[in-house]
């Protein structure tokens, strides 16, 4: 065993709310040594957001910050700047997402930190991007979904503009900027040499959009709202059961055969519109209908127990109780219960990954306010006394 992949790696984390704690947390998964800097009796934004809250914490600041240290510093007095400097100079990377030139006038920019430490990767990330007509937009996942375009793909025909059920935006640029920091990381290893990260919300979003971005870039034409359906492929999407709903992805040929086999359509394997992909999109009400007379027969689990015994991708619909007790997610341990400071113990989302080499672990749970600020200052040279003096000062 080789411990974990980032292992030896710290992370001064400057973020805050979602995508920034998202990407820490995700290198904190990995083994990092993330040191995450909150204000003073107030903390992260998510801290208060709720309900709910167990105890005194926050579900939502639970949710995504895991696997750090928490630390308070007054980034607006000498000795919190003094502490941060330290910090920083003992730092492999630092991720930041306040609004664009927020950290400059704080006078912890990237070039101010370049010169203290030449080697570092040094990853901002924000609604816009740090240059160009837009980066002084205020950004909150909200909007830009809908800027992003995914808004306008997302629920059904006629429907108003839908958010995703999670702060995809968010999400996927923390995702995004963790993914360039270990690049980053990983190119310092052979070169020696560290680099500065601009990586944006919106970007992440364009990003996402992948085939329908294809759809209008071969066709000039917007792409609409399908709600369940694949604007390509079907039948791929949502049906009715005697009982519910189900989900089916029939992906070619082959297997719209072994769909029809299983549910007694037998007709439609000889009929002319649904003899291929082409016929079955364009011809898609039509083939929802002839399907949903055989599916509404049968309930739910009859009718999954059917495709899969026929090879047929499909599964029911669960609501978020539902997910975690799957056997499969059961078995991956995607549900984890750990120790907490004040709360005895929190339960945490598992991994979605096994490393069979560098394997995650959660070893700390979510910091309460400051919960490490006398161990990371110890760690920095500085004595029990100061430490005492620096918070008589209001400096942490």
């Amino acid at each position: 065993m080789s411990g974990q992949a980032l292992s030896g790696v710290r992370v001064v984390d400057l973020t805050r709310v979602m995508t920034g704690p998202y990407c820490t947390m995700l290198l904190g998964d990995m083994g990092a040594d993330v040191v995450k800097v909150e204000q003073p009796g107030k903390g992260d934004d998510t801290r208060a957001w709720g309900p709910p809250f167990i105890g005194s914490e926050s579900a939502y600041y639970l949710s995504v910050n895991r696997n750090k240290r928490g630390i308070t510093l007054n980034l607006k007095s000498e000795p919190g700047q003094e502490i941060l400097w330290r910090l920083i100079e003992r730092a492999d990377a630092v991720v930041e997402n306040f609004s664009p030139g927020t950290v400059e006038r704080l006078g912890f920019g990237y070039q101010a930190v370049r010169a203290r430490r030449p080697d570092v990767v040094y990853c901002s990330i924000s609604g816009f991007g740090q240059d160009g007509p837009g980066r002084d937009r205020t950004a909150y996942d909200l909007i830009v979904q809908g800027m992003s375009g995914l808004m306008s793909v997302t629920g059904f025909p006629g429907s108003e503009p839908t958010r995703f059920g999670v702060p995809i935006a968010d999400i996927a640029a923390g995702m995004f900027a963790a993914y360039a920091i270990v690049s980053a990381l990983f190119h310092r290893e052979r070169s020696g040499e560290g680099q500065y990260i601009d990586t944006s919300m919106l970007g992440g979003q364009l990003s996402l959009l992948t085939y329908q971005a294809g759809i209008y870039f071969a066709t000039g034409e917007a792409p609409g709202q399908t709600g369940n359906a694949h604007p390509i492929v079907a039948p791929y999407q949502t049906f009715r059961t005697a009982d519910g709903y189900v989900n089916i992805a029939s992906g070619n040929d082959v297997m719209f055969g072994r769909l029809c086999r299983a549910m007694g359509l037998e007709r439609l394997l000889g009929d002319p519109r649904f003899g291929d992909n082409a016929g079955r999109i364009t011809r898609l009400a039509e083939l929802v209908a002839e399907l949903e007379s055989a599916l509404t027969q049968y309930e739910t689990v009859e009718v999954v127990r059917r495709l899969d015994a026929a090879a047929v991708p499909s599964g029911p619909i669960n609501t978020v109780p539902q997910a975690f007790a799957e056997p499969q997610a059961e078995h991956y341990r995607m549900r984890q219960r750990v120790p907490h400071a004040t709360l005895g113990t929190v339960d945490q989302v598992g991994f979605p990954y096994a490393m069979s080499g560098t394997p995650c672990e959660i070893r700390q749970a979510p910091p309460v306010l400051g919960e490490h600020t006398d161990q990371v200052l110890g760690e920095l040279g500085y004595s029990s006394e100061q430490v005492a003096v620096l918070r008589d000062q209001g400096a942490v």
